[in-house]
This record gives C-alpha cells, sequence and structure tokens, in this order.
C-alpha cells in the first residue's frame, strides 16, 4: 500500500493575497481537485497536511475519504509537512504530492504507483521520480527505507538532498506530458487556467 500525503500547509506568499489551496478551478477549490484525482487514482490512505487557513482546507474536503494533519510548523518550510505526513504514514511507499498540481490526472497518479510496486519488490530502497523531457517533476515516491531520513531531515525545502544523495535507487518513469512539471506559485499561472 502507497500513502499519498498531500501538502496544503503553505502560505502561498507567491499567489499574492489569495490561499491557491482554495481558489476555485472547474467549480471546486484548487485542493479539492487535487484530491479528488488521488481518490480517482485508487489510493487509499491519503493523508492531507494543513496549516495555513487549515479549517477552511478540512471544511473543503470534510466529505472525502482523507485524513487531515495539522502542522504547527508550517511556516519553518515544506519538509516540517513532509515529514508531519509521514509520521502518519501506513504504506511501504510515500507518496509526496504537491496539493496545487491540479493537471496531473488520475491515469498518472496510477502509473506511478503501479511502478512503484513493481520496483519495490525487486528493490525495497526505490526512489520513484517522474520525468518529462528531462524535467524531473512531482510527485516523488519514496519506499518506508527512507522513514528515518525524511523524519530526521533539516532541510527545509523538500526532500530532494535524499533524492540526490541515492541516486543508484532511483526509478524513472517518463511521462507523456508536462502536467508533473505543473503548479500554481504566480497570480499569472492561476490566470493561465482561465485559457485552457
Amino acid at each position: 500500500m502507497i500513502t499519498a500525503i498531500v501538502l496544503a500547509a503553505g502560505l502561498s506568499k507567491r499567489m499574492g493575497k489569495a490561499n491557491k489551496m482554495l481558489l476555485p478551478y472547474k467549480g471546486k477549490p484548487v485542493i479539492a481537485v487535487t484530491v479528488d484525482n488521488i481518490v480517482a487514482a485508487g489510493v487509499s490512505d491519503i493523508v492531507v497536511v494543513t496549516g495555513f487557513e487549515q479549517e477552511k482546507i478540512q471544511e473543503v474536503l470534510n466529505t472525502r475519504p482523507v485524513r487531515i494533519m495539522s502542522n504547527p510548523d508550517y511556516e519553518k518550510g515544506m519538509t516540517t509537512s513532509i515529514q508531519k505526513g509521514i509520521a502518519h504514514a501506513k504504506g511501504n511507499g510515500y507518496m509526496i504530492c504537491l496539493g496545487d498540481m491540479i493537471h496531473i490526472m488520475p491515469g498518472e497518479y496510477t502509473l506511478l504507483t503501479h511502478r512503484f510496486n513493481q520496483a519495490y519488490t525487486a528493490n525495497s530502497a526505490c526512489i520513484v521520480v517522474p520525468f518529462y523531457k528531462a524535467g524531473k517533476g512531482n510527485p516523488v515516491i519514496f519506499s518506508r527505507h527512507y522513514h528515518n531520513d525524511i523524519m530526521s531531515n533539516t532541510d527545509m525545502e523538500g526532500c530532494k538532498n535524499i533524492v540526490q544523495a541515492n541516486k543508484q535507487n532511483i526509478v524513472a518513469v517518463e511521462m507523456e506530458n508536462a502536467h508533473i512539471l505543473s503548479d500554481l506559485d504566480y497570480p499569472e499561472d492561476y490566470a493561465k487556467l482561465n485559457n485552457e
């Protein structure tokens, strides 16, 4: 089993005054779109880590089959939210998902989890990393072999350092499109959605 850890705790500073997780997209808040795609992919254990405006995000997700964990340290950096999710994960793998990656479709999550399950059988220290035209994207799936490494990670920008230190265990998955590279950071990113 894989646990999806959905990061939805940040301040969205680059988006301006809006919390990007709550911006509407196709009739739903961004975080709901992302979570619904992960649910549709058949991932049975989903942990959503909240922080900034956590009550509003919890209200959006309260009918969905997820566990919501509050991260009181979210302002210190993304890694604290990853660690909060890992601490409550049940699976053999931890799929670290960004809450604003609304373009990743259920089939793409399914492909990555399938590749992880295949790889884990051969190498319990595998790390599945999606690529598109040499661009490294998200979500990355770490096996539970890295539990202690992630929990003790002091780089607050995420787990790229752990990936770099374990290149021999990377399973690269080439994707058919750039969805794994596309998130919402700036107002112009969100504005582009209206032209889709």
